[in-house]
């Protein structure tokens, strides 16, 4: 007979009961072993939420559907030697005692490089404020607006912010690209200039956006 722990509460509480039983295979999953033509890249460690035991012995699945398996043909995988190399065991560290670099490389790493990447790619230059200051802006807004641990309605204030402020950046490039010397009557000029010059004049007197 196969006790299966899965999530009926009769089952799992009866498997529950064995840990902590050590699990045959070291705990990899043998159905994943075996289908994977016993290739040391096809040990995967099982899960504890898909345990079965089977000929007094525990034996945890990778997923689901790797569970069925064993189920439908036990005695296809309860014997099955490990492979003389096994993979290192990995051993859970508190990031919070790594040194600065490797603490920061953990944890905010890809985010930092994602917004460094997207303001490499907008190249952005705030009205009145020179491009140290503005692609710093960018970076802070940038890493607001994709913060996993933040709110949804946090995330969306600063993606609002995040466009804001890009739409600011761009008046440079379009008042540039849309004045010269000569001077050129109002009919001549594109609809929104002078909206667009009065926005950027604005921003003379708070070259800063708040937070």
């Amino acid at each position: 007979k196969a006790v299966v722990s899965t999530q009926s509460t009769g089952d799992r509480a009866e498997v529950k009961q064995l840990f902590p039983k050590e699990l045959s295979f070291r705990g990899y999953c043998p159905v994943t072993y075996v289908l994977g033509h016993k290739r040391y890249e096809a040990l995967t460690p099982g899960s504890r939420d898909h345990v079965v035991l089977y000929a007094e012995e525990l034996f945890s699945m990778k997923d689901e559907g790797a569970l069925e398996h064993f189920l439908r043909q036990p005695w296809r995988f309860n014997e099955v030697p490990l492979p003389a190399k096994l993979p290192p065991a990995k051993i859970a560290q508190d990031v919070r005692t790594l040194p600065m670099l490797g603490y920061m490389e953990q944890t905010v790493a890809k985010a930092i490089i994602e917004a460094m990447t997207s303001c490499s790619d907008f190249k952005p230059k705030y009205p009145y404020v020179n491009a140290h200051k503005s692609a710093l802006l960018y970076v802070a807004y940038h890493l607001k607006a994709h913060n996993p641990k933040a709110t949804a309605y946090s995330r969306e204030k600063y993606r609002k912010k995040l466009e804001r402020y890009k739409e600011h950046c761009q008046l440079i490039q379009y008042l540039g690209a849309n004045m010269n010397r000569r001077y050129r009557p109002e009919p001549e000029r594109p609809i929104d200039f002078n909206h667009k010059m009065d926005e950027f004049l604005a921003l003379k007197n708070h070259p800063l956006p708040t937070s």
